[in-house]
């Protein structure tokens, strides 16, 4: 009996040889054919086609450098006090993390509470700022964090968000993704937040994308409360070939050309100078007059778009700032505060 069960055995297994050898030959020209495929679809593409549109896409977002290292994003407390740390799902794959720091008159009251209480304390009346940060690094950057204990020592609710692929937020980084994140955050504060107003602030990335969202609002008729664009361009064509790493190749031949195709493949335009004529929200502009990452003519040339676009000019203001700050220290700005503060407490009276 153990003899035939044994025969058996080896019967069977000598039955899946023969069926998996005699599968080889299909299997095989599937595989030939799908290296083909794959190899003609390379072909059909110029060199620059296959390096120029990832290149860009690097040198926009610049998510792979998520400096500062070595920085636990989900105990923030060990970089900004009374701040807690959260995650939000706006999509499948695409989950953000976000810190939020509350006023600092708040901070005693914050000690050893939970989310749920900071989620709670949205709604008590202090403004609220979704901080919508530029390329690279993430929310724990030594300038977000001066700029966001700024606000809170001047009474604000500040939600420092990293978008998808920055930080320890997942998912990949694209225009569109980038507006869905900001309108997702800004849709679950005003959910959380009564009648406390909340205000998009953007620093160069970060304008393109507050525009994009918040002419997203507008379409959906739920205009956002404010908007703050800190250091910001016309379009991203505009940024990038302004962009220091770049000028120098910008005359070499067919270079700007080469540049237009990328960024319409990778469909990167930030709009700032088109999304502008359709917004009705307040809208403050901030630049220094040495930033040399973001020209300070770009922001002007934004103001004047805007301001001829708008029905009510009072609710487009551009202030200046002297040089010293550049492009990412305006939160050493001793006027800075100030600024932001009445433009708001004037558009929100």
């Amino acid at each position: 009996m153990e003899t035939d069960e044994q025969e058996d055995s080896v019967a069977a297994w000598w039955d899946m040889v023969l069926r998996n050898l005699r599968s080889i030959p299909h299997s095989c020209a599937t595989l030939r054919r799908k290296i083909a495929a794959q190899y003609n679809s390379f072909c059909r593409k110029s060199l620059k086609e296959h390096i120029f549109p990832p290149l860009m896409d690097m040198l926009i977002f610049f998510n792979f450098f998520k400096a500062p290292f070595l920085v636990d994003l989900k105990d923030p407390e060990l970089k900004m006090p009374h701040t807690v740390n959260f995650y939000i799902k706006v999509e499948p794959g695409v989950i953000l993390g976000i810190w939020h720091t509350v006023p600092s008159f708040r901070g005693q009251d914050a000690q050893g509470q939970d989310r749920c209480w900071y989620e709670a304390a949205l709604h008590d009346g202090n403004p609220i700022i979704v901080y919508l940060h530029g390329s690279a690094e993430h929310r724990a950057a030594s300038h977000r964090l001066k700029l966001v204990k700024m606000l809170s020592d001047g009474g604000f609710h500040v939600l420092s968000v990293d978008y998808r692929g920055f930080g320890d937020s997942t998912g990949k980084p694209t225009e569109a993704g980038l507006t869905a994140d900001a309108i997702c955050v800004y849709e679950w504060t005003k959910a959380r937040s009564g009648n406390t107003p909340v205000c998009l602030w953007g620093h160069s990335l970060g304008t393109g994308v507050v525009t994009n969202a918040a002419k997203v609002l507008e379409e959906k008729g739920s205009p956002v409360d404010a908007m703050v664009l800190e250091a910001p361009f016309t379009n991203v064509w505009d940024a990038s070939i302004n962009y220091p790493l770049l000028k120098i190749y910008r005359k070499l031949p067919g270079f700007l050309r080469t540049l237009t195709d990328a960024l319409k493949k990778d469909k990167l335009v930030f709009p700032n100078d088109e999304n502008v004529k359709f917004l009705s929200s307040p809208l403050l502009i901030l630049h220094c007059e040495d930033d040399r990452t973001v020209p300070l003519a770009l922001g002007k040339q934004l103001y004047e778009i805007a301001h001829n676009a708008y029905r009510n000019k009072e609710r487009v203001k551009i202030v200046t700032f002297p040089p010293g700050f550049q492009h990412n220290l305006l939160c050493r700005c001793p006027t800075l505060l100030k600024t932001v503060r009445e433009f708001l407490s004037q558009q929100w009276a």
